[in-house]
């Protein structure tokens, strides 16, 4: 456990409300967050409404996680998980108000530096840290909703990163072949070895970035979120699968013998 529970619970809402003071301020500003997005078009330029599409419903996650994380009351192992991964959650949400500051200053090159910085502190924990959730069983993960919070950090911190570098770096360019090749190359290993979670973020990166894109290059996007999806479900379904099997497993084991 990196801080004690008194700590990760003042640091983490208080880097809640800066996230979110910074959001707000980011969509009331003059020109606003959207305005510099349109300003900005590059080859992996979302459209903009998925992103809020997937924010609010994030923020609503995170209230409960945090509520949760305020009260103390999960069970050992799920509170730890909770404080373990508070520093990283404060890193994210810091990074990401302060991101706002710079994109509406139309500095994407220095906004690109805290947005990598999310990214690659979100998915390193996840990989590192927490891996694949399971739900059931004897190995079952602590605190899932841990996992929901962390995955969907890094999840949409893999789209703000191709988004904001793109739009830094290639403004009004289209993509070249390499980059089609490396998209579908790198979904597809991110798919495959994501769980259910995470995975179903990178289909959602791939819709959003598809929808913001126009011709081939968008219908290479949707096919690459079809096949995506293809990938996560298959891997949702084995394991479900798994599970059940080896729960009747469990039971058969225990059955008392047939009396003669």
């Amino acid at each position: 456990m990196g801080v004690p529970h008194s700590t990760a619970r003042t640091v983490a809402p208080l880097s809640f409300l800066y996230d979110f003071a910074a959001q707000q301020y980011g969509m009331l500003a003059k020109p606003n967050m959207k305005d510099i997005h349109d300003a900005n078009i590059s080859f992996f330029s979302p459209q903009p409404f998925y992103i809020a599409g997937f924010f609010f419903p994030q923020q609503i996650l995170q209230l409960l996680w945090l509520w949760r994380l305020w009260k103390g009351e999960d069970r050992g192992e799920d509170l730890d998980q909770m404080i373990d991964y508070t520093p990283i959650y404060a890193v994210g949400n810091i990074c990401i108000g302060t991101w706002m500051f710079f994109w509406n200053a139309n500095d994407l090159r220095t906004s690109n530096v805290f947005v990598t910085i999310n990214t690659l502190a979100q998915l390193s924990y996840v990989c590192l840290r927490l891996g694949n959730v399971r739900h059931k069983g004897p190995d079952r993960s602590p605190s899932p909703l841990t996992h929901a919070i962390a995955k969907t950090f890094a999840g949409i911190g893999v789209l703000d990163l191709l988004h904001n570098t793109s739009a830094a770096y290639f403004k009004d360019r289209g993509p070249a072949t390499t980059v089609k090749v490396l998209t579908g190359l790198g979904f597809g290993l991110g798919c495959a070895v994501s769980d259910w979670m995470l995975g179903a973020c990178l289909v959602y990166d791939l819709i959003a970035l598809g929808a913001g894109q126009k011709g081939t290059w968008r219908m290479l996007l949707n096919g690459y979120a079809i096949g995506c999806a293809g990938i996560v479900g298959s891997k949702f379904w084995l394991s479900s699968r798994g599970d059940r099997h080896g729960r009747s497993d469990d039971l058969d084991y225990n059955k008392s013998p047939p009396q003669a």
